[in-house]
């Protein structure tokens, strides 16, 4: 008997299409479309304010260590002194790799060679979920699912300096359990305890950038999350969005511009001819902010601090950018953004610019861990819908051949 099939060359047309559950347009991007309720943070473009739960973002970097956010981002509540002390005491141990994972690193740093840390992370979560035994989030109780986030977020740092190291032909350095978060990753990077005013100065850059609101790779974890997929695979997910010089990758591009204007005179001819070219200025603009963004302030401030003729130079583009972009796209509201000052304060603190955006990860792990273990306690999958606009189908007879 004959069958049919959609096909270009019909002979008829297709039966109307059944009536289909309301749709709702919404904008590109998703821009400004609530999608959950949260209790992890908020980002307030129009105030140029952001904070984690109910405490000041921008407040927390300042005065409080990274453990204690993150203590604040997984359990709720920003820890006592006796807290923090058990609470470093939890994740210390957690940031040996497993036997198999160490062993497999060397490989994979030849062959993300070209590609850097941050590609070579994506498998190495992969292989430590596995290796832990990592289940589906599906399959967990609560208290499960926060100790696989625990042990996931404390091993991003360990694999990767590892990484770092093994692809410049050096060996891994193993974590110390006595140095706190930040001071121990700059310990893995180099081989050397930091100063401890450059190790704050990161850790201060980690802290504000943990969590911000439903970005593309906060919102890529909870989508993974809401399939009931293992941890692990959520934030190879959120990892692979970070990637992407739209969203994490930008803090080395921040400084490559600065490298590329190369002196003062230089600063109102270069940022003219790329401003009048439809350029992007790597680290202006934000899709949420109207204002300056907050945690460039902080930076900012941060970057004075240490001092130095790098910073002279940053503050000088920036003032100079956001007057040009001003006359010459009015009515844009572009500031600096986060990026911007993170490459100034990484650089000075001897971070290698390919571990820039690595270390944004190392930090926004926590935020995104604390958001997948949020989603995870809603069975409810996230499947929107498309608009189809292509040919309609049509129907057409095709012989069987008999």
């Amino acid at each position: 008997m004959p069958t049919t099939h959609p096909s270009a060359a019909p002979q008829s047309a297709a039966p109307e299409a059944a009536p289909q559950p309301a749709q709702v347009e919404v904008p590109r991007g998703l821009k400004g479309v609530i999608v959950t309720d949260t209790v992890i943070g908020d980002v307030r473009g129009t105030e140029g304010f952001y904070h984690y739960r109910e405490f000041d973002a921008v407040e927390l970097a300042r005065t409080r260590s990274f453990e204690d956010v993150w203590h604040l981002m997984v359990n709720g509540t920003l820890p006592t002194a006796q807290q923090r002390d058990r609470f470093a005491e939890q994740i210390a141990p957690l940031r040996h790799l497993p036997a198999g994972v160490r062993e497999a690193l060397p490989a994979l740093a030849r062959a993300t060679a070209g590609s850097g840390p941050l590609a070579g992370l994506r498998t190495a979560l992969s292989l430590t979920g596995a290796a832990a035994g990592f289940r589906p989030l599906y399959d967990l109780g609560p208290e499960q699912r926060a100790a696989d986030a625990l042990a996931a977020c404390a091993v991003v740092p360990t694999l990767l300096t590892a990484l770092h190291r093994l692809g410049r032909g050096l060996e891994p350095v193993e974590p110390r359990d006595d140095l706190p978060y930040a001071a121990n990753y700059l310990y893995m990077l180099s081989g050397q305890e930091p100063d401890p005013a450059r190790a704050r100065a990161v850790e201060q850059y980690l802290i504000s950038t943990v969590d911000h609101g439903f970005n593309a790779s906060t919102f890529t974890a909870r989508v993974i999350a809401s399939t009931g997929a293992d941890l692990a695979a959520c934030l190879v997910g959120a990892v692979g969005a970070l990637s992407g010089p739209l969203h994490g990758g930008a803090p080395s591009r921040a400084l490559d511009t600065l490298d590329a204007i190369g002196t003062p005179d230089r600063i109102d001819g270069w940022l003219r001819e790329h401003i009048t070219a439809g350029e992007r200025i790597m680290g202006f603009g934000h899709p949420v902010y109207r204002t300056e963004d907050p945690r460039s302030r902080l930076l900012k401030g941060i970057a004075r601090g240490i001092g130095g003729d790098l910073v002279d130079f940053a503050v000088q583009v920036e003032e100079r950018a956001e007057a040009l972009l001003a006359e010459l796209k009015p009515g844009r509201d572009l500031h600096i953004n986060v990026e911007f000052y993170a490459g100034v304060v990484m650089e000075l603190c001897g971070l290698p610019r390919e571990m820039f955006t690595p270390t944004f990860a190392a930090a926004r792990v926590v935020g995104w861990s604390a958001n997948i273990l949020e989603q995870a306690a809603d069975s409810k999958i996230i499947r929107p819908s498309a608009r189809y606009v292509g040919p309609q189908p049509r129907l057409v007879t095709i012989p069987t051949g008999r």
